[in-house]
């Protein structure tokens, strides 16, 4: 476990994580910790492995090695049930039901919820979100990108995550809006939830992020401070692009 996460600390422990997309391997011993109320990153280039990192985890494809949430290995547990245990993933892309409103949507996010409180997170939801309060019964598929990626981050806090995993949440959003989505995610760590981002908005989510992780080919090749690695000139140019 790295040095800056104490034993017995971690939400999350990965371990010689492998995984392969479409027959070619795409994961290549993956180690990787997040404390419990850590924002923590995964940078990298196009095709470094880190939206295959987040399926793995939410039990969407096939893995080899060790996946560990608070003490339960994953492996083998369908990704409806690592659902219900807390995780949640906002997918790269959003992918709403685009012909249903904005209040069908978040509705829908709360269907393993049960109880008088099923629909309670939608309070911290138009909190964080007020813009979808103010169009509830808009077509998802008629808000602008900023608005969809709002909608699609306010769908997955519906399960009351305890680790909320998001996959390139500036895709597609204005500049102006990346600021506010960050913002958000800042806003939702302070409120309990432990977050996992993955992001191509690199200053910007090196700024928010705890520790960062280096993805290159499928394999860390660093991790540590987010400062840290957003100040070495050479670790941005090397494997960064930057």
């Amino acid at each position: 476990m790295p040095p800056d996460v104490a034993p017995g600390r971690a939400l999350l422990s990965v371990r010689a994580l492998t995984a392969s997309y479409r027959g070619l391997a795409a994961l290549h011993g993956i180690a990787l910790d997040v404390a419990a109320g850590e924002i923590v990153a995964v940078v990298g280039a196009n095709g470094a492995g880190k939206s295959t990192l987040l399926r793995a985890i939410a039990g969407q494809m096939q893995t080899g090695g060790d996946i560990v949430f608070d003490g339960t290995k994953l492996q083998r547990l369908a990704a409806h049930r690592i659902s219900r245990m807390g995780v949640a993933l906002v997918p790269e892309g959003r992918r709403l039901f685009m012909r249903l409103s904005v209040e069908d949507n978040l509705r829908l996010g709360a269907y393993a919820r049960h109880g008088p409180d099923r629909f309670g997170p939608l309070d911290l939801v138009y909190e964080l979100f007020p813009r979808l309060r103010e169009r509830l019964a808009q077509r998802a598929g008629t808000l602008s990108g900023g608005e969809q990626q709002m909608l699609a981050i306010g769908r997955a806090l519906m399960t009351s995550p305890r680790l909320l995993m998001l996959d390139e949440p500036s895709q597609g959003i204005m500049p102006r809006l990346v600021d506010d989505i960050l913002a958000a995610v800042e806003r939702i760590r302070a409120r309990g939830v432990t977050i996992l981002i993955v992001e191509q908005r690199l200053v910007e989510t090196l700024a928010i992020a705890d520790r960062a992780y280096v993805l290159q080919t499928g394999r860390v090749v660093m991790s540590g401070a987010a400062r840290e690695i957003a100040s070495d000139a050479e670790v941005r140019r090397a494997y960064l692009g930057m």
